[in-house]
C-alpha cells in the first residue's frame, strides 16, 4: 500500500467544531502544517488564543491552495454543498476526506470530483451530545471506530492515509460501504437520539425534581446540534424509519408483556435482554434467539 506519512503533510481542516477541533488538538504535532477555517469569529478567535493551528480563516480559499489534504468537518449537508467548490479554491492534487455524520449523500458528491482530487468518506464513531470548540478534546477518539467509505476511484494512497489517519488519534479504521455505514448508524445513533426525543417530551413537567442519571444518560443525545440532527435525518431517512419501526415492535412486545401481568416473564424477558445488550458490546456471545 502507498505511504502517506503525515508528518511531511500540510493539512487543513475545514469547520473547528467539536470533530474538527479535536482532530486538530490530536493532530497538532504530528503533521508539518495545519491549517483551519471555520466561518464563526469566536471560532477562530479560540483557535489562535490556543494556539491550535498554524493559520485558521474565514474563508476556504485562503488557505485550501497551500495543502496536501483537507477533511471536512461540517454538518453534513454544509459538506455536501463545501465539495462542488473544492475545484474553485483547490488548483492542486488533494485528498479529500470528510467526517460527516451520514455517508451516501457526502460520497455521491466526492464522486463528481475531478479526478486530481483523490477522495474518501470518513466518519469517526465519537463524540459528545454538546458541540463547538470548547469542548474539543484530543482524546475523544481514541479507542473509538473510525469509519471509512472508499469511493471505486479511491487510490491505495488514500487508503493509506486513513489508516494513519485513525492510528494517529487513537482510533481504529473500520471499512464500510457509504450504504452499510448509514444503515448501521441509523440504528446505533440516529435511533437513540429519537428515542430520547421521545422520553424526554413524555416526562410531564412537574416530574423534573424527580430527574437522576438514569434519565440523564437514557436522554443525554437530545442535547446534539438540531441542526446536525436534522441533517442527519434528510440524507437518512429511510434507514431510520426502518429502525424506528422495528424499536415500535419492540415497545409493542414489551407492553403486552407487561399488560399480561405476569412478573416472571418479566425477569426472563429483562435477562434476555441484558445477554443481548453484552453481547452488542461485545462481552459475551450471542443469547438464544438472537
Amino acid at each position: 500500500m502507498s505511504e502517506f506519512p503525515l508528518h511531511t503533510r500540510r493539512v487543513a481542516i475545514v469547520g473547528l467544531g467539536l470533530m474538527g477541533g479535536s482532530l486538530a488538538m490530536a493532530l497538532r504535532d504530528r503533521v508539518a502544517g495545519l491549517y483551519a477555517v471555520d466561518p464563526d469569529p469566536r471560532t477562530r478567535a479560540l483557535a489562535r488564543e490556543w494556539g491550535l493551528v498554524d493559520v485558521v480563516a474565514a474563508r476556504p480559499e485562503e488557505v485550501l491552495p497551500h495543502v496536501d489534504a483537507v477533511i471536512l468537518a461540517a454538518p453534513v449537508q454544509a459538506i455536501v454543498d463545501l465539495i462542488p467548490e473544492l475545484p474553485r479554491w483547490m488548483p492542486q492534487p488533494a485528498l479529500v476526506l470528510d467526517l460527516g455524520s451520514t455517508k451516501q449523500a457526502v460520497c455521491q458528491a466526492l464522486a463528481h470530483l475531478p479526478p486530481r482530487f483523490d477522495v474518501m468518506g470518513g466518519h469517526p464513531i465519537a463524540g459528545k451530545e454538546r458541540g463547538g470548540l470548547a469542548q474539543a478534546d484530543p482524546g475523544l477518539f481514541r479507542g473509538a471506530p473510525f469509519v471509512f467509505t472508499p469511493l471505486p476511484r479511491t487510490s491505495p494512497r488514500a487508503r493509506a492515509f486513513a489508516e494513519t489517519l485513525a492510528r494517529a488519534v487513537g482510533a481504529y479504521p473500520v471499512w464500510a460501504t457509504p450504504e452499510e455505514h448509514d444503515r448501521g448508524l441509523a440504528f446505533t445513533s440516529h435511533l437513540p437520539y429519537l428515542l430520547g426525543v421521545a422520553l424526554t417530551r413524555s416526562v410531564p413537567a412537574e416530574m423534573r425534581d424527580f430527574i437522576g442519571p438514569g434519565f440523564r444518560s437514557t436522554s443525554r443525545l437530545v442535547g446534539s446540534s438540531p441542526r446536525l440532527m436534522r441533517d442527519i435525518m434528510a440524507t437518512n431517512l429511510d434507514a431510520i424509519l426502518e429502525a424506528l419501526e422495528r424499536a415500535e415492535d419492540e415497545l409493542a412486545v414489551l407492553r403486552r408483556l407487561l399488560r399480561q401481568g405476569r412478573p416472571d416473564e418479566w425477569e426472563h424477558f429483562f435477562e434476555e435482554s441484558a445477554a443481548y445488550w453484552r453481547f452488542l458490546l461485545g462481552e459475551e456471545d450471542a443469547p438464544p434467539g438472537f
